[in-house]
């Protein structure tokens, strides 16, 4: 007997191992799957928070074919074989993650064309996915100063979304974490624990994880737009880590060092320091060559070579400009 279980999302088919998630067999059938703001594979115990990725099953496995009664979050529901499952094909889970943007926008401050992370932000990508063109909220934000909890990050905790990356991550990446949620309900806030700051080596991987604009490089802060920028694949000798970057250049100049992200959005491999903060020139990397960031990344607007134009368009636009 096979240990592969099959499961159908939207009529599409796949067999994957026992364990296995909704949201991760639907990464693995195409592009189209549940998004997630607070689930990331390489960070354990994250998942559950933000409720976007639900989805419906209309049909729980081949034993028991009756289908779950409400809706269900793809990022911790384990498959089961002959399991049936809904998400773009359901009218009932577009309603349902219309409404959850809905919630995730109330308090934000919807500060886009000021905000660093525009133009590589999840939630604004999710907004203009599943989000409405005008809000029915009518009460007062609330709102935070902005605040340094480290000597390389800035805390802008109205735009945090509470999706718990950050936290989980610094427990992965560091012997102790001085950093989490404080408070309950509404007034929830991340917060570092009283008189600390968060100086660790992987500290900045923090700004990598943070799937919107709360957690920022303060080197970088309001020096360029992403999509003026250029990211380039480059690599180090590092002590620390694996030296695999992404460096974004402006010109000749390096503006900023990032992780490697796959293409839903999460890290490779977490970087140090060192690589992100402390080595700011074309002469301590070697290049390797333009990254792909994929066809509808507003950052693949910026090209790296000139538009070749067609000799028969010079010959139309002399034409009308006589």
């Amino acid at each position: 007997m096979s240990d592969l279980l099959k499961v159908t999302i939207d009529g599409k088919s796949i067999e994957v191992p026992q364990g296995t998630t909704i949201l991760q067999a639907a990464r693995l059938i195409g592009d189209k799957y549940p998004p997630a703001m607070c689930y990331y594979s390489s960070i354990k115990n994250t998942g559950g928070k933000c409720r976007v990725c639900l989805v419906k099953v209309t049909q729980g496995s081949e034993a028991n074919p009756r289908p779950m009664p409400k809706l269900v979050a793809s990022c911790l529901t384990k498959v089961e074989h002959g399991m049936v499952i809904e998400n773009e094909a359901s009218k009932e889970v577009i309603d349902a993650r219309n409404g959850i943007v809905e919630f995730l926008l109330i308090n934000h401050p919807l500060d886009c064309p000021i905000c660093d992370q525009a133009g590589e932000c999840d939630l604004q990508n999710l907004s203009f996915e599943n989000g409405k063109g005008e809000t029915r909220y009518e009460e007062e934000r609330r709102k935070f100063e902005k605040i340094d909890i480290g000597p390389n990050v800035q805390l802008h905790m109205t735009r945090c979304i509470l999706c718990y990356r950050c936290v989980y991550a610094a427990e992965q990446l560091t012997n102790q974490r001085v950093h989490g949620v404080i408070n309950r309900g509404d007034v929830s806030e991340i917060s570092t624990y009283i008189q600390q700051s968060i100086e660790n080596d992987f500290s900045g991987n923090i700004i990598d994880v943070c799937p919107v604009g709360a957690l920022t490089d303060k080197s970088y802060r309001f020096k360029q737009r992403v999509w003026f920028s250029k990211p380039y694949d480059a690599h180090r000798e590092c002590p620390t880590c694996s030296g695999k970057t992404v460096v974004w250049k402006k010109g000749e100049d390096v503006i900023r060092v990032t992780a490697r992200k796959n293409k839903f959005g999460e890290v490779e491999e977490f970087i140090c320091n060192s690589c992100r903060f402390e080595h700011k020139s074309v002469k301590d990397w070697v290049i390797e060559g333009p990254r792909n960031m994929g066809d509808d990344s507003v950052i693949s607007a910026n090209k790296y070579e000139l538009p070749v134009v067609s000799p028969a368009v010079l010959v139309d636009a002399k034409f009308v400009s006589e």
